[in-house]
């Protein structure tokens, strides 16, 4: 069976989907600043609209269905990816409180978003995946398995990640929050924005008139640093390598490459390494999104996902928004969208520990 992603919304900082797209292909990034993360310091937030993130939850999901050929999701498994689960909930209690005894160890952890939409949506089975910045890719990851050996007709993959104080913090003692949008793959980058996002993509074993199909899925685990990537690039040319192989591809097959690129020095330069590396004798043009979204973390993978489907429907690649000047000169980072012909897209997300998952797109022929 193959892997068709039929259907699909997303909520951003940015917008839906069709605000996203529009701030993708113009340039225009979504970031805002802030300084209530961060004490005494403005540091660049992707914010979604709204306070209730778990209307946001339902709402993205609500969309999708009313998008698709199913008259609800009884037949469906729900496979949610978050980096953080319900810790914005225990982060309100506490601030609301002044103190940790009403928290509720229940409403914490990853399956609470599982466990919500269950409750609305009455799925035929949820699993929830939770491996930092590449838990919605790996969730792909896992329903083109799923699909693959026909153990689902349907599955609703789901990114969902809130802004929480814990990440903002823990990001900055890291030293690697930007104070203004981030500049991916530029010299003068200082860093990411933690942001916030939705994204869900409805995976069928059939396919339509404007399917996209999940062709090809990667990982690696080089467990080189708590943090930091392989230098060498070792863990991401194999993840990219992987899902080449499984989508029974080269690397001049490749039209587009969404990059991880969060804006980070280390990750940066790694990443262009690596397809320096890999697609050195390709024209394939390279863009991280992120420099719109900002880094939606858990979410990135899924929410990526959507914009490499867009990218093959409006045959358009994006530019690299922010970028002034480039480090590495060696691969095709755009500086202004083009139409092109866009058969595949390979989409990247690393995260901490060495953790990596690329997904490769493709046209229906």
């Amino acid at each position: 069976m193959k892997a068709f992603i039929n259907y699909y919304e997303s909520l951003s900082c940015a917008g839906n989907t069709d605000a996203l797209m529009d701030a993708v292909y113009s340039g225009k990034s979504a970031i805002s600043l802030d300084n209530s993360y961060i004490k005494e310091r403005f540091v660049g937030i992707g914010k979604m609209k709204g306070d209730d993130f778990f209307h946001s939850l339902e709402d993205v999901v609500t969309q999708v269905l009313k998008k698709s050929n199913l008259e609800n999701y009884h037949n469906t498994l729900l496979i949610v990816g978050s980096s953080v689960g319900g810790m914005q909930e225990s982060e309100k209690h506490y601030f609301q409180d002044k103190n940790y005894k009403n928290i509720d160890p229940a409403k914490h952890g990853i399956g609470v978003i599982q466990e919500y939409l269950q409750k609305q949506f009455h799925f035929l089975d949820t699993r929830s995946l939770s491996t930092a910045c590449t838990s919605s890719a790996n969730a792909l990851l896992l329903a083109k398995r799923m699909i693959n050996v026909g153990a689902y007709q349907n599955i609703l993959v789901l990114g969902a990640d809130a802004l929480c104080y814990t990440t903002a913090c823990g990001f900055s003692s890291l030293g690697i929050l930007s104070s203004k949008a981030c500049k991916p793959f530029d010299k003068n980058r200082e860093g990411m924005n933690v942001a916030e996002a939705v994204a869900s993509l409805l995976i069928q074993d059939t396919k339509n008139e404007n399917s996209i199909e999940l062709i090809g899925v990667g990982a690696s685990s080089d467990a080189y640093h708590m943090t930091n990537p392989d230098p060498e690039a070792k863990g991401a040319i194999a993840s990219m390598k992987k899902a080449l192989e499984d989508a029974g591809l080269k690397p001049n097959d490749i039209d587009y490459i969404n990059a991880h690129g969060t804006g980070t020095i280390a990750n940066d330069a790694v990443e262009a390494l690596a397809i320096e590396t890999l697609f050195h004798a390709t024209d394939a043009g390279v863009s991280s999104t992120k420099a719109i979204t900002g880094h939606t973390l858990g979410a990135a993978g899924a929410l990526e996902a959507i914009i490499s489907c867009e990218v093959i429907k409006h045959q358009k690649i994006p530019l690299q928004a922010g970028l002034e000047n480039q480090e590495n000169q060696n691969i095709n980072i755009l500086k202004k969208s083009v139409q092109k012909n866009v058969r595949y897209v390979l989409s990247n997300s690393f995260a901490f520990g060495g953790n990596n998952t690329s997904l490769v797109f493709g046209t229906v022929l």
